[in-house]
């Protein structure tokens, strides 16, 4: 008799820095789909976001890990970051898919993005290689009919990266927007201290 499949969530992201809204993110689908994991899966370079002022890849990596260290929902890929170049949804998921051939894949990612799923890079293959999971975003909903991909709402959480950084530079508290770990490591390492996002 063969043992069921696994069931692994993907939530790709920059993560800079992973805060607790990504996390309460993955939280609530986990629960919600009965997932087995979670892979969270910084990306190396993402196409919407060029010329922006991103921590180092391995940063950002370390601060997935040092987020979600004695939880063993999650775990943390660097298959994109191994890659290199920008980070494509479709690459993340082939990589992904050839190192868990047994796995059941679920790509977690906002509703906004997700209405515009049709946009993505070889969005015709993306269906066959996971199951798509939309989560609610402020000022975003669900749309009335779309029987293709799965839709959770997850916990509003008012927090974002862009924000962090911004609270960095001006010496703000980020203490609680953050796990604690991540807020040492930001701190230690000096990230964020200087520059402009777009």
């Amino acid at each position: 008799m063969n043992a069921p499949q696994s069931r692994v969530g993907v939530l790709g992201g920059t993560f800079d820095p992973i805060h607790h809204g990504h996390l309460a993110a993955a939280s609530e689908v986990c629960a919600e789909l009965r997932l087995d994991q979670v892979l969270l899966v910084p990306a190396n370079g993402q196409p919407f976001k060029q010329g922006f002022d991103s921590a180092p890849a391995e940063d950002r990596l370390e601060m997935c890990r040092l987020a979600v260290q004695g939880d063993e929902r999650f775990a943390v890929s660097p298959v994109d970051i191994e890659r290199g170049g920008i980070t494509y949804t479709v690459d993340t998921l082939t990589d992904l898919r050839a190192q868990l051939p047994e796995a059941s894949l679920y790509f977690i990612t906002g509703a906004d993005a997700l209405a515009r799923f049709d946009e993505w890079r070889d969005a015709e293959r993306l269906s066959d290689l996971a199951q798509f999971v939309g989560v609610t975003r402020a000022g975003h909903s669900f749309p009335e009919s779309d029987a293709a991909h799965a839709w959770v709402e997850v916990p509003e959480l008012a927090v974002s990266s862009t924000d962090i950084r911004r609270r960095v530079r001006a010496g703000a508290p980020i203490r609680y927007l953050v796990p604690r770990a991540v807020a040492d490591y930001i701190a230690h390492h000096d990230l964020y201290a200087g520059g402009i996002d777009d």
